[in-house]
């Protein structure tokens, strides 16, 4: 007689294989990442994935999605506690400079390393769809600025968030190449007082 529960799915922690799963992603990026490498950092076997996530590319997107509620969450938070968008993108770089160079973790940002030689076109569009994001909200927040006299007349909001969105790019990359804490946060200093009308 048999009493073994054949057929059963191997329970495990689903949110700790998700963590383990952006680790991975962060640290490799898409195209890199294999499906044998996630099963390893994930401690599950192709079945469990497939079945608890989806193929590759919907893990990744639920990836992605985490990280914009966990690590990348302070870019949410200075535009939802922030008045302006000198106080808001500047806080954005400066915390920028922390986050990217966290002992522990990938350094840099997921969306935007993870993005480095993707040729899968969806995925490669979800990510871009996601830096266009962020770059319509600086915009939003400096035209706002722009109208309501906080900056002058004259700014160019489009070309100041794009200025803005590529030293934030730019300080991800240095912070995989090796820069630190400090080197970064200089960066975000000096990329302030080439906002119009300097530094706060």
């Amino acid at each position: 007689m048999t009493t073994g529960q054949r057929g059963r799915p191997r329970s495990f922690d689903r949110a700790r294989a998700l963590e383990q799963a952006t680790l991975t992603f962060w640290e490799h990026g898409y195209e890199a990442t294999s499906v044998a490498g996630l099963t390893r950092a994930m401690g599950i076997g192709a079945p469990s994935l497939y079945a608890a996530f989806g193929d590759k590319r919907a893990l990744f997107e639920e990836v992605v999605g985490a990280y914009g509620q966990t690590y990348g969450a302070f870019i949410g938070r200075a535009v939802a506690e922030e008045s302006g968008a000198r106080a808001t993108i500047g806080r954005i770089l400066r915390e920028a400079a922390t986050e990217f160079t966290r002992p522990g973790r990938p350094r840099g940002c997921l969306v935007l390393s993870a993005a480095v030689n993707c040729t899968t076109k969806e995925v490669e569009e979800a990510l871009r769809e996601v830096r266009n994001g962020n770059l319509a909200e600086f915009e939003r927040l400096i035209a706002a600025d722009v109208t309501a006299g906080a900056l002058p007349a004259g700014t160019d909001p489009r070309a100041l968030a794009r200025f803005s969105a590529g030293v934030f790019q730019g300080m991800s990359q240095q912070a995989r190449d090796g820069a630190s804490e400090k080197e970064l946060a200089a960066v975000a200093e000096l990329a302030m007082q080439g906002w119009p009308g300097g530094r706060p």
